[in-house]
């Protein structure tokens, strides 16, 4: 199993990960260690855990707010593929009754034709 060595709020660390996520590991390290450097400037020095806290809340934070957004995407997709099919359905269910009448009209055209019968003149007629 690989391992990285990353440096966060001025320690190192040895860190184990999977296959090819060696990279990912490090930059991972790298914006924890950034977000742990802002915080440093903005609050001053008030501990390494605290600042590590605070820093793993701000993360789980946005995390948390990323999921609520994915979620409502999720359930507007939902939704509008709902709608979607509903209107599919309605679609075909127009374009059957739309078939239906096209047919009964016809059929009530042929009927009419043959009690008027042949047109004088016509290709039956002579």
């Amino acid at each position: 199993m690989p391992q990285v060595t990353v440096t966060i709020a001025g320690k190192t660390y040895r860190m184990a990960c999977g296959e090819g996520e060696e990279q990912h590991l490090e930059a991972l390290a790298a914006g924890f260690d950034s977000r742990i450097a802002d915080m440093r400037k903005a609050f001053g020095e008030i501990g390494d855990m605290r600042l590590h806290v605070m820093a793993a809340l701000t993360l789980a934070d946005e995390l948390a707010e990323t999921k609520r957004r994915m979620e409502a995407m999720e359930r507007e997709t939902a939704a509008l593929r709902e709608s979607t099919e509903a209107g599919t359905t309605e679609r075909e269910g127009a374009e059957a009754r739309l078939a239906e009448t096209v047919l009964r009209t016809a059929e009530r055209i042929e009927r009419l034709a043959k009690r008027l019968g042949p047109v004088p003149g016509g290709p039956q007629g002579g």
